[in-house]
C-alpha cells in the first residue's frame, strides 16, 4: 500500500520537527518535505507533489491562505489542511474559501491530527468541532430571502444531512446518525452541492453556518 505523502508548512522549525516525528511514525504516511511560508509551500508542492499539505494559517510574508489559494489553483488534486494555534473564525472561513479541505487546531491530540490527514487524503472534509461550534453560535446578518431560497429545493432528508455536515461530521458519522449507508450519504452530499451551487463539502458546511441554516433547521 502506498504511503500518504505529506508536506509540512510552518514558520517554526520546532513545530515542523514535532509533526515530522509524529507522521513518520505511521507506516502509511511519510513527510516528503517542509516549507516555512506560503510561497515556499507553492514551490515545494510543484517539486514534490504531496497528497496532503499541512499548512499553518498565519505566517510572516505570504501566509497560509494565499499559499493555499495558489496551490489549489495550480494543483487542484492536492489536499490542504489548515493548522491554527488560535480560533480565528474569519481566517478559517477565508482558508476554506481559498480551497482548504479542512482545518484543525494545533492543540488537538496526535490521533485526531493523524485522522485529519487520513481523511484529507481520502478526499473527505475535516472541520474542527470546537471551531465549528463557535461558527454556529455567531450571529451574522443575512437576508431571510437568501435563507429561504437555500432551502427551497432541499428535501427533508437532505436538510438532515446538511445539519450533520454543519456539525463537522464525516460521512460514516452522518450515516450512523441518520441510519444511512455511507454511499447514500455521499449521494445526498453530491445532490445538496449541486442544488446550492457549491463545489465541496467544506464549502457546504461553511455555507450552512454563514446563512444560519443550522439554526433554521432547528438542530441543536
Amino acid at each position: 500500500m502506498s504511503k500518504t505523502r505529506v508536506l509540512l508548512v510552518d514558520d517554526h522549525e520546532v513545530v515542523r520537527l514535532g509533526l515530522m516525528t509524529l507522521i513518520n511514525d505511521r507506516p502509511d504516511m511519510e513527510v516528503v518535505g517542509e516549507a516555512g511560508s506560503g510561497a515556499e509551500a507553492v514551490r515545494a508542492v510543484e517539486r514534490l507533489r504531496p497528497d496532503v499539505v499541512l499548512m499553518d494559517i498565519r505566517m510572516p510574508g505570504e501566509g497560509g491562505i494565499e499559499g493555499t489559494r495558489q496551490i489549489i489553483a495550480r494543483f487542484p488534486e492536492t489536499k490542504v489542511v489548515m493548522l491554527t494555534s488560535f480560533a480565528d473564525d474569519e481566517l478559517v472561513v477565508r482558508a476554506i474559501r481559498a480551497g482548504a479541505v479542512g482545518y484543525v487546531l494545533k492543540q488537538v491530540g496526535n490521533e485526531e491530527l493523524l485522522r485529519a490527514i487520513a481523511a484529507a487524503a481520502r478526499g473527505e472534509a475535516l472541520l474542527d468541532p470546537a471551531t465549528t461550534a463557535r461558527l454556529l453560535s455567531r450571529v451574522r446578518e443575512a437576508e431571510r430571502k437568501s435563507e429561504e431560497d437555500a432551502f427551497r429545493d432541499l428535501s427533508d432528508r437532505e436538510m438532515d444531512v446538511l445539519a450533520e455536515l454543519a456539525r463537522g461530521k464525516t460521512n460514516p458519522e452522518i450515516g450512523e446518525a441518520l441510519n444511512l449507508s455511507e454511499k447514500t450519504v455521499r449521494n445526498y452530499v453530491s445532490t445538496i452541492l449541486e442544488k446550492l451551487h457549491l463545489t465541496n463539502r467544506v464549502e457546504l458546511a461553511t455555507y450552512a453556518v454563514e446563512h444560519h441554516l443550522f439554526e433554521k433547521l432547528g438542530k441543536d
